[in-house]
């Protein structure tokens, strides 16, 4: 369904880009400060996080150039939950593959240690000094592991039955998709056919695809392959239900350092592939992981000048997909780096903030925070809960 928003976000996911007045809307301090309270409390499901023991630090490809940073430690449930504060409307988390060393798709030992520990952690057998408990197991509602998707249908097969094998039943049953990220990848890897019929094999599994880019490093090629990608993926599948569901990591890392956002050229393509992309309804957009693709110093700064910086790319995000395909995901612990232990409430509160000058209200509230994810992963049913808005006297029944 379509969601009412307030004059600032109201939009058709496939309006034309350059014409909307929303586009072009100056962000307004006022506003800002007058959204600094929420008037709404949802259940959330943080969509996007990572986890991983100190013993396993090192297999993973990014240590060599992370050692020493606060990424180089244990990141486990205990210190996910003491990031969050364990608010009694987080209902749980998915957890995103952490992208372990796998020589080029070619070793998968590193990747099913992954599995292994998750297995771990979702049937309450924790080693010591893991970093969660037998209870922890229920936080976890979906999980996205790795795959070697570029090598084509008949090593991924393989790959899945050895990872089913890993995983066990209890564990195998929370496996809602891959990723293989592409964000540092050579260009035309995501449109090898290869890779598009491993994506074929996917949506026929009914997995969906995590899609890992980065305009802001790799630039607007990334976005034209993605977009390729997912119309040759989709190509030829009669069946509807067989197409691979794709969900968009990170707003596909813009450039968040851009100033003059009407006139430079690498926001105007990120806004129009977001319009391209959205126009494809099998396509879900994550709302978080941007705190990496800003300035350092607006890391540091508080939650409302960060809105205000951002809001560009916000908005279009909302005009395009609407809250019906768009979940909150804090990319918990990367979020931490120039940020620091609040950034998880402080990437919430931005979240926040948007949401109220979007105008959403409660149901559309509780799409982008918690619904969207479900639905998109198959998490299960609709759990029963109270949705309140705090700007009437009495809460509304779900």
């Amino acid at each position: 369904m379509a969601y009412p928003t307030s004059s600032w976000f109201q939009a058709e996911c496939r309006v034309d880009p350059i014409s909307h007045p929303l586009l072009t809307i100056e962000p307004d301090n006022d506003l800002i400060k007058m959204a600094s309270s929420p008037a709404v409390s949802v259940p959330i499901i943080d969509s996007h996080i990572h986890l991983y023991p100190q013993s396993e630090v090192e297999t993973h490809q990014w240590y060599a150039e992370a050692e020493g940073s606060p990424l180089a430690k244990q990141h486990s449930i205990q210190e996910y939950q003491t990031a969050t504060g364990a608010p009694g409307n987080l209902q749980g988390f998915v957890f995103i593959e952490v992208d372990r060393k796998n020589d080029n798709a070619n070793d998968w030992t590193y990747p099913l240690q992954e599995i292994a520990w998750l297995r771990r952690i979702v049937t309450g057998q924790p080693n010591p000094g893991e970093g969660h408990t037998a209870e922890d197991g229920r936080d976890c509602l979906g999980i996205v592991p790795w795959a070697p998707v570029v090598l084509g249908t008949a090593e991924l097969e393989k790959y899945l039955a050895a990872a089913e094998k890993e995983a066990g039943p209890e564990t195998w049953a929370k496996v809602k998709g891959f990723r293989y990220l592409l964000q540092d990848k050579p260009n035309g890897t995501a449109l090898s056919d290869d890779f598009i019929e491993g994506l074929k094999l996917l949506g026929r599994k009914k997995f969906v695809f995590d899609l890992g880019v980065d305009q802001h490093k790799r630039g607007r090629i990334q976005l034209e392959e993605a977009v390729e990608m997912i119309d040759r993926a989709h190509d030829g599948v009669e069946n509807e239900e067989d197409k691979v569901v794709f969900i968009l990591n990170h707003l596909c890392k813009p450039d968040l350092t851009i100033v003059n956002v009407q006139t430079d050229p690498s926001y105007i393509a990120w806004r129009t592939a977001m319009f391209t992309l959205s126009k494809c309804d099998r396509t879900y957009m994550k709302l978080g992981g941007c705190f990496s693709e800003m300035p350092e110093w607006l890391r540091a700064r508080p939650a409302e000048e960060i809105l205000s910086a951002i809001l560009p790319w916000l908005a279009v995000v909302i005009a395009a997909f609407g809250p019906e395909r768009i979940m909150f995901g804090s990319d918990w612990p990367v979020c931490t780096l120039g940020v620091g232990d609040e950034a998880w409430k402080k990437w919430r509160r931005v979240v926040e903030m948007t949401c109220h000058m979007a105008g959403l209200g409660p149901e559309a509230q509780t799409r982008l925070w918690a619904e969207t994810a479900r639905e998109a992963y198959k998490l299960g049913n609709r759990q029963v809960y109270k949705v309140v808005d705090l700007t009437r006297d009495a809460p509304i029944e779900e």
